[in-house]
Parts: C-alpha cells; structure tokens; sequence
C-alpha cells in the first residue's frame, strides 16, 4: 500500500523537518499578502483593496462552511446533507484503499450513483472549526521564567490540560488544538466538530485530475479536473449542516474578488536569518537529494507490473510533488537578494531593540540563542530524523508497530504528563489510523523497508550502535523480508489486542515489529528529549522574545505564518506578466483536449474523448488568482462576495513556491478548478446529474 493518513503526516515531518519553527510577525503586507485567522481579518484593508469588506454573517459563514481533513488538507461543505468538496490527491489514499487487482479506481475514477454505494474511507477525519478562544496570558503564564526541559514540560501540559478541558466529554465529536501564533506572541484554542465516518462520493480518474503530470505540476496554463467528493455521517446518516456553499454554475469572471478560507501548512517568511541557512543548507545536502533516489527507485518499482504500479502510484505522486516544491524553496532560498533582504530586516529589529532600553533587556542575545540551537540541530537533525522520525523504518507495519508501543506507555499516564500527539483529544484520529482496512501488500513495505534500512546505515554509519545491533550480520534486503514474512500487524484484530494490552504483555510479543519498536524506543525518546531541549525549547524560547519586539516596533497588523489552522486569504481572479508576455487568467476545455496527445501523462481519459461533444469547449476549465497560499491549502474553497464557491485550489504557479519566504503579488498565483467546469464535468462527463444538482442547490 502507499502511505496510509499516519504515514504521510509523518513523512511529511521529515520533508519538512525545519518547519517546527512557527513565524514570527511580519512587516506591512502588500495588498493582497496574508493567511488570517478568522477572528483578525483585515477589514480596512479589504475594504481599501476590494471596495468590500465582510460583515459577521458572512465571516461566521465562512468559518462553518470550510473544512479540514486532518490529514494536511483544505475541504468545504457544498450541500445540506453533509457533501464535502476538496482534491482528488486528497483523497488519494481512499481511492486505493478500496481498490484492488481487478478495480483501479485511480485509473478508472469512482462515482457512487446512490448514497448506498458511497465507500468508507477508513483512516479520514473531517474537521469543522467551531469556535476560537484566545489562550496567550494562560500558556505564557505557565511557562514564565521556565527554561529548556521545565519549559516544554509546562508547555505541554497546560496545552493538554486546555485541550482535554475544551473537549470534556465529546471526545468522539469534538477535537482542540491549541494553536501557536506569532511565534509565540499569542495562543489561540481552537475546538472542532470531528466527523470520523467520511465516505468517497466520487474521484475522477487520475488522468484528469492530474492531466499533464510531472511536467505541468506548479506551471500554468492547467486543465486539471483535480476535485472530489466525500460525505460526511454522523450515526449511520449523512451529517446534517447549516452553513456550507452551494457552487455558483457560472464560475468568476476575470478581475472579480475572490476568498480562499483553508488550512496552510507552513510558511517561513519571519525566520531569523540563522534559521533560513539551516533550512537552505538541509533542503540541498539531505532533503531533495534523498527524494530524488527515492523517486527514481519508486519508478523502478512501478515498471515492474501493472499492479506494482497501481500501489505505488499515490507514494509516487506525493514524492515528486514533494521533490519539485522543494526544489523551487531551494532555489529561492539560494538567491541571494533573498538573504540580503532578510539580513537588512534583522538589523533593523535589532538596532530597534538596542535603542530601546528596557526592550533591550527583556530581548537579551535571543537571535545569537536561536544560531547556537541551530549549530545543535545540526548535529541531531540526521540521527534524529532517522530514530525518532521513523525514517530508518519507512512501511506501515513499523509505523503500527510504534503507534502502539508509545501508545501503550503514554495511555498509562495522567493527560498532562504524556507526548503530546497522545493526549486524549488526540487518540481518536490515531485509533482510526491504527486500525484503518486499508490493505496492505507486503511486496511494496519490503521495497521500501529494504531501502530505508540502507539509508540508516549510509546515513548513520556503519559502525553506529544502532545500526550494527538491527542489522547486525545480515543485508537489509534480507532482514526486511524476514521481518516482513513474520509480522501479524496486517491483521487489524491483532493491532487491537496489542493497542489495548499493557507494557509487561508487550514486551512478551514475538512479533518482529513490535520487538524493533521496543529495541529502538529507548534511544528514539532520548533523541526526541534532546532535540526538544537544546532546540526546540531555546528557539522557542528566543523567537517569543523576538516576537515582542516585532510587536514593539510593527504593531499588529499583519498575520502570523500557517500553522495549518483555518485562514482567510483575499485577492483577484487574474492573470501576470512574466517575461514580457501575457498569460491569461483561465484556461478552458478547449485547450485541454488540443493539450492531450493519447500517452501519459497528457492522455485524457475515455470518458473525456466520449463526452466531447456534449460539452461547452469555452467554459473555462481552471483559472489563476493573486490569493496568498501555500501547502495544505490543497481543496480550499474559492469564495465570492455572496459566499458562493466559484472555485477550487488545487495548485499554484512556479512562482508560488517561494511563497514560503515571500509573498510576490505580481508573479504568485493560485490556480483553481472552475466551479462551472465542476458542474460540467459531473454532468456531461461523469452522467451524475443528481450530484451536480446537489452541488448547485436544486
């Protein structure tokens, strides 16, 4: 199988092993720059900008009506009856989950034609934020004069304590987060409706929703239908909601203001200039290189059979996207007018800070803090990537296998006193991935986990402890087969019996997994303590301090970096001018099918060749706008000024990917599905009038 939920958010940690760092506040944005959360909007501003601003009902609608699937995706409720909106490669991971040798719905789409048919996806979780509470006196006085390990140890605890208290006894509807803003300037407790039985409603073929693959991937012109359905139930039902968007059939039209409301990812663009360097620095010597083999070898594995080919698909995807978004980082970070900027900015907070005796005192040396935990990062950054990031074991059976041996150890403990990814509010997601029917194929787990035990020895070395005690005398091909051949964590009862049981009857288990899980415990949890006191704690510690400055001198009128918390973006249906030419603001039909050659990855598939006729060929397809995203973005809705949904992200340009450090209004776009190519193509492509209806409000 590719990547369970579990997985990839782990994964995804590594890609992106700097971004614990959360941003600090940034400078005066240009118009259209900005991730806000829905309780600071920039109401002047929009109003200055737009000729509009929007009033508490249409904010309260916003906030009700989008969506976040816990897995690092944007969604939206697009009906009553409890349908959900958002990206095929979001739902990537159900699709294959109810797949199999005879029926391939990534290359042959699914749609769900009644409401009985709609398929299970075992492992998703769908999020309504409810509420906002801002928490910053209570987390800051809880960790006041407290340094390294008593930090993160206050610091857990009082977010567990608020976070089990927010959800009380709803644990099986409700999910708190706190939410860390401004580097720590500021605490937000965010309570969610959790809807745990989520159902694929339909999902074009892979074909369509990623028409032009690798090579269009972050380019415009696009004409990718990249849209899907799930539905969300509550007691065997669908889920009844009051606030969602209806799509608007006619789409926007070019220049027309537009809203994004999702969940970002991550931004860097207020990291000091130390931390920007370490970034830098690990994207080029480990990150993109070890996903460029990766890539090449999971295309290896792909060529070797249809059906090789059909499981590692989705895994395929995820690392060349990964690799090309990251790569483009790289190059932004490489430019040196980047580090030049940043290095001006710097100096001038700090001669600010000098200037200011009593800042100067609270501040203290806290960039010269934050440079000295880097030089510690760098030392850890690889072992602890490798131990306690789950990198040395890359399959499911061992990402089963930890869940459970953490799990067991911290269930045993008071709430406030566990990991947090173990707290109470916590479990419910990890349950559902612990025990999720997804299948699995053990030929692809030892392909993966045979090369990553030859990564740990490469990267470890050979003479590590570590490494001489798993692989001791023998390859990792063979040891990953062995271990592989003797595992019984395929079977989801058994995952259960070991979830529920307690360490003692652990440690008797004979199952290889849990017994790697054990073994490397120990060392995994003594990497995680020291990476989280010598650099976690002391950057954290610093940039709170540097965040108080940026307050001092800047004020706060600007948002904070993505968090992967709800946002609200604002901008225009527009094209831009690179180069001296013009690219249009949409894409149509039309241009799809004079883009399609028959081969991949610009082969349209059949149901496109077959419904030609019947379709408007000037409706636009996808279009580009000036909103202010990044990763995790993916299914945001695009909104009008009624509230309608005229779009869906899926992407953005080329220029976009250096929307981490900046924000560039005359080059970075977000691209979108059209909303009138939505409707289209469920009626005229996929024969599912009766969704199209849904979705338009009949």
């Amino acid at each position: 199988m590719s990547m369970n939920h579990f997985q990839k958010n782990v994964y995804r940690m590594h890609l992106y092993a700097l971004y614990f760092y959360l941003a600090l506040f940034g400078v005066a944005a240009d118009a259209e720059e900005g991730m806000w959360t829905m309780d600071h909007l920039p109401l002047q501003a929009m109003q200055r900008d737009l000729n509009w601003a929007p009033q508490a009902t249409w904010i309260d609608h916003a906030m009700h009506g989008a969506a976040r699937i816990a897995n690092g995706c944007s969604a939206s409720f697009v009906s009553k009856d409890g349908l959900v909106l958002t990206n095929h490669h979001c739902v990537a991971e159900c699709v294959e989950e109810i797949s199999n040798e005879k029926e391939n719905h990534m290359i042959d789409g699914f749609l769900a034609k009644e409401r009985t048919a709609e398929k299970k996806c075992s492992a998703m979780e769908v999020n309504r934020l409810e509420k906002i509470t801002d928490v910053t006196v209570t987390v800051q006085k809880a960790t006041q004069g407290l340094s390294g390990t008593a930090f993160k140890l206050a610091q857990n605890a009082i977010k567990a304590k608020l976070s089990e208290q927010c959800v009380g006894d709803q644990k099986a509807k409700a999910r708190c987060e706190v939410v860390t803003l401004y580097q720590g300037g500021q605490y937000q407790l965010y309570r969610y409706h959790r809807f745990q039985d989520v159902r694929l409603v339909f999902a074009p073929e892979q074909a369509a929703a990623f028409f032009g693959g690798d090579p269009d991937n972050f380019m415009f012109p696009r004409y990718d239908f990249d849209m899907s359905l799930i539905r969300v139930y509550e007691d065997d039902q669908p889920a009844r909601v009051k606030e969602y968007f209806p799509l608007n059939a006619k789409g926007p039209s070019e220049n027309e203001p537009v809203f994004t409301i999702g969940n970002p990812g991550a931004t860097q663009r207020q990291l000091t200039v130390a931390q920007l360097q370490s970034l830098r620095d690990n994207f080029a010597t480990n990150v993109i290189p070890g996903l460029a083999q990766y890539r090449g070898l999971l295309t290896e594995f792909g060529n070797r059979s249809p059906e090789s080919k059909r499981i590692s698909t989705a895994e395929l995807f995820y690392v060349e996207n990964s690799y090309k978004a990251l790569h483009g980082e790289l190059e932004a970070l490489l430019e040196p007018s980047v580090f030049n900027q940043k290095t001006a900015e710097e100096k001038e907070l700090k001669e600010f800070v000098n200037s200011k005796v009593g800042l100067k005192e609270e501040i203290g040396d806290a960039w010269q803090t934050i440079e000295q935990a880097e030089i510690q990062a760098n030392t850890l950054r690889i072992p602890f990537q490798e131990i306690e990031k789950n990198q040395a074991f890359r399959t499911v059976y061992y990402s089963f296998a930890k869940m459970i041996v953490r799990g067991v150890v911290e269930k045993s403990k008071n709430n406030a006193d566990r990991l947090p990814e173990f707290n109470e509010s916590e479990l419910p997601q990890i349950e559902a991935a612990l025990f999720s029917e997804a299948p699995i194929y053990p030929e692809f787990e030892i392909f993966k986990l045979n090369h990553s035990l030859i990564k740990m020895r490469e990267l470890l070395g050979v003479d590590h402890a570590l490494v001489k005690k798993i692989l001791g005398k023998q390859s990792p091909d063979d040891l990953a087969k062995q271990w592989v051949g003797g595992t019984q964590l395929a079977d989801i009862q058994e995952r259960k019996k070991w979830w529920n049981s307690d360490i003692q009857t652990l440690k008797k288990s004979t199952d290889p997994f849990i017994q790697l899980a054990l073994e490397v415990d120990p060392q995994a949890r003594e990497l995680r303590t020291r990476y989280e006191n010598d650099v976690e704690s002391p950057i954290n510690k610093a940039s709170e301090k540097i965040a108080k400055a940026r307050f001092a001198m800047y004020g706060a009128d600007a948002s904070p970096d993505a968090t992967f918390s709800m946002r609200l973006s604002y901008g225009r249906v527009k094209g831009w001018t690179h180069n001296n030419e013009e690219v249009p603001a949409f894409t149509d039909f039309k241009g799809a099918y004079e883009r399609a050659t028959g081969a991949d990855p610009f082969r349209l598939p059949d149901t496109w060749l077959k419904a030609k006729n019947q379709l408007d060929l000037k409706m636009p397809l996808n279009f580009s706008s000036t909103n202010d995203i990044i990763g995790g973005n993916s299914g945001s809705p695009v909104l009008n000024q009624k509230g309608e949904l005229v779009g869906l992200i899926f992407d953005g340009n080329i220029h976009s990917l250096g929307g981490a450090f900046w924000f560039d209004p005359k080059l970075n776009r977000a691209v979108s599905v059209d909303s009138a190519a939505i409707v289209q193509g469920m009626d005229k492509i996929y024969g599912a009038r009766k969704i199209a209806d849904e979705l338009v409000g009949r």
